[in-house]
């Protein structure tokens, strides 16, 4: 089993889905981040039991070498969709993306499978493929009510 496939399985069993994971350096520290979902939302106590239990498997199963610090936290309302569990959780979500070699696009996500998704933009609907698409994420739209 790999270690996202054992990530996965204590995230689920405490509730919650498991979204991915991310090592980034912030200052001369290295953060390992563990994203979490759950219907309704996720909050600091799920965060803390999740990273309780990881904390305890990765004494044994460390996720890299050297020094890191864990943390586990929601991916955000404006999150990356790097696979199409992610694009499939994200339909009726404004989505910006880059198509390779055409530029950017937007609109929000009216259906996903596992070889593309489907945007509706000005009342039309416009299908992509994963293979075709650099870069995506979800994004947030501020109401402007005066």
């Amino acid at each position: 089993m790999s270690l996202n496939e054992q990530i996965a399985k204590i995230v689920k069993a405490n509730g919650a889905s498991f979204y991915g994971v991310e090592t980034v350096q912030e200052d001369s520290n290295t953060i390992f981040r563990v994203y979490i979902t759950k219907e309704g939302g996720v909050n600091l106590d799920l965060c803390a039991d999740i990273s309780h239990e990881l904390s305890l498997f990765f004494d044994v199963n460390p996720p890299m070498h050297g020094a890191y610090f864990l943390e586990v936290s929601s991916p955000g309302i404006e999150r990356k969709l790097e696979n199409p569990t992610h694009f499939i959780s994200a339909v009726g979500e404004r989505v910006k993306f880059k198509i390779n070699g055409e530029g950017k696009e937007r609109g929000v996500i009216t259906s996903a499978d596992e070889s593309g998704f489907t945007i509706e933009k000005k009342g039309e609907d416009i299908r992509f493929e994963y293979a075709n698409i650099s870069k995506a994420k979800t994004y947030f739209e501020w109401n402007k009510s005066k």
